[in-house]
């Protein structure tokens, strides 16, 4: 038996036009013909490759993850809980208004409304999300085990209040507000951390 027929299309690339359309416009938004056009398939093949639009997305959320991940090893990588902190306020302000990328963050603009049919789409989004909220929290946690935080210090509510604001930074920023706004947030954010951080 032959081999079987290959793809007739760069995966990777696929996905990364795939990952912009959801981007832009949601789960809910993107159309199949604007995911075909993008990552220049037909529809058939969209359905042999990934299963179905849902499935896109997942193979789409998971090269973002991809780069999240290694963007936080960087972020967790720093010296101290503030810094960690400061990070990650800072470098969200950026990225989020980076002109490389539709504004705002996949894992919350992809699923802020999603109809019938739908439902396991927002879930998806929060249990990625929620991996980073659990990224933070444990690295708190180290950090208050080696003192560099206050032993009334609550790991869990730093790491979730981070979450927080930046998703809150997101939304603004997918509706135009500019890199200087969101950093204002994060300087403001950092000093609430700080407070908190103190016990």
């Amino acid at each position: 038996m032959g081999m079987g027929r290959p793809r007739a299309f760069d995966a990777d690339a696929a996905l990364d036009q795939a990952m912009d359309v959801f981007w832009r416009h949601g789960y809910e938004g993107a159309t199949i013909a604007q995911l075909t056009e993008a990552m220049n398939i037909n529809p058939p093949s969209l359905y042999a490759a990934f299963g179905s639009k849902e499935g896109l997305l997942k193979a789409a959320l998971d090269r973002y993850t991809e780069r999240r991940d290694a963007w936080m090893e960087k972020v967790l990588g720093a010296a101290t809980a503030r810094e960690v902190a400061e990070r990650f306020l800072m470098e969200h302000a950026d990225a989020q208004t980076d002109p490389a990328n539709p504004p705002g963050c996949l894992l919350v603009q992809g699923g802020l409304a999603c109809g019938t049919g739908s439902e396991n789409v927002p879930f998806e989004l929060a249990a990625r999300r929620t991996h980073t909220e659990d990224q933070l929290r444990e690295r708190f946690v180290r950090a208050k085990a080696e003192r560099d935080l206050d032993e009334s210090a609550d790991p869990a509510m730093l790491a979730r209040y981070l979450s927080a604001v930046t998703s809150g930074m997101c939304v603004m920023a997918s509706s135009g507000a500019d890199r200087n706004a969101l950093r204002e947030i994060a300087a403001v954010s950092l000093k609430a951390f700080d407070e908190q951080a103190k016990g």
